[in-house]
């Protein structure tokens, strides 16, 4: 064990255990890519390794900063995210038939990506500042739905209905631990399935198509239901250990669609087996322990709410990503961080845990003045 004398000050009180378990799930990132490029670092290993590096540096920057200023950011940075989604929607840059981004010249922002972690903090700061006693009341309910549904719409006619999906999911989760009554919710799980033949009909075509497929793939094995089809192969014919590293048939042999970004879980398990895809979501699900530990140990609400729910942000995004790859959800174009290819989803995960540790930073710093 190395001696904490020998560690600079600041940097022994960050939590290595977190920054190590989530290097490692980057390097399997790392070597899936290499793995799908054919056994090169371009075009896509070398890239994701800086954005995870620079987004690294970035969450253990933000790991400094106090929850008052955290508490104080959550409504402005809100706001201007808010403002950015708007000005997709007038100035946005189209591609692939998306209108997602923000085009400032030196990079291209996804602004949506900001608002996972944004509805967190905003709807922990709104909670935060409601009396207790007015937790049951309406005025509890309608801020919050507007505070959620307003950027959700803006979203969804970029279009882009996964994203639209974790807003929601995030937004339900965070006013669920608030602790808004039960039955609200199951009201709104009955005004949802009522609204949802309206909501197929609002979609496009490609994505009515997407839910058809989920129920049937097999009704068009070589047309739509294709990635689906293939990625069960994929993960199917991993077994128990795999077929080895660089060795999978489906993404070297071009099969599998997308096997570098949404489907890179499916191109990981082909190698690596049974065996291998268990060790990474084990290793999220400890990511996930590490940052409900943080919420449960929070002395205030804030910062209570704040964790549970960016933890739940990471959860939403592993958890829907697998289920769309093993068939169990309809493919939404959701990724699994640190591991698909994609800077946006690097980028939102790392400020999630970037948050966390400051959340955490500031616990530790309390119970030494207690």
């Amino acid at each position: 064990m190395i001696s904490s004398a020998i560690i600079p000050q600041p940097l022994a009180k960050l939590p290595w255990r977190l920054i190590f378990l989530v290097a490692g799930i980057a390097m399997v990132g790392l070597l899936t890519l290499y793995s799908a490029a054919g056994g090169s670092i371009r075009p896509w290993a070398l890239k994701q390794a800086i954005t995870f590096l620079v987004f690294l540096c970035i969450a253990i920057g933000m790991s400094w900063i106090k929850e008052t200023t955290i508490k104080s950011i959550a409504f402005p940075l809100y706001g201007a995210v808010l403002v950015m989604l708007v000005l997709v929607e007038l100035l946005g840059f189209v591609t692939k038939g998306a209108q997602r981004w923000l085009d400032i010249g030196v990079i291209r922002l996804q602004p949506s990506e900001f608002m996972k972690p944004a509805i967190v903090l905003v709807l922990a700061r709104f909670y935060d500042l409601l009396p207790a006693g007015d937790i049951r009341k309406w005025r509890a309910i309608w801020p919050a739905a507007a505070l959620i549904g307003v950027p959700a719409v803006l979203i969804l006619v970029q279009p882009d209905l996964g994203t639209c999906m974790m807003i929601v999911l995030g937004g339900i989760t965070m006013m669920f631990i608030a602790g808004v009554p039960m039955r609200l919710f199951l009201a709104g799980a009955a005004a949802v399935a009522v609204a949802a033949p309206i909501a197929f009909s609002m979609m496009h075509d490609y994505q009515r198509k997407r839910v058809f497929i989920f129920m049937d793939p097999e009704s068009d094995p070589l047309g739509a239901g294709y990635h689906i089809s293939q990625s069960k192969i994929a993960i199917g014919s991993g077994g128990i250990f795999g077929k080895g590293f660089l060795n999978g048939s489906q993404s070297h042999l071009d099969y599998l669609p997308e096997g570098h970004t949404d489907f890179a879980f499916a191109t990981m398990v082909e190698e690596w087996g049974l065996v291998g895809g268990l060790l990474v979501i084990l290793a999220f699900g400890a990511v996930i322990r590490w940052g409900m530990m943080v919420s449960l140990n929070a002395r205030s609400r804030f910062a209570q709410l704040a964790a549970a729910g960016l933890s739940a942000t990471i959860f939403f995004y592993v958890s829907i990503n697998l289920m769309m790859v093993m068939g169990l959800a309809p493919v939404v174009g959701i990724p699994l961080p640190l591991v698909s290819f994609g800077g946006s989803a690097v980028m939102t995960v790392m400020l999630c845990l970037g948050l966390l540790m400051a959340l955490e930073r500031q616990q530790r710093t309390t119970s030494k003045l207690v």
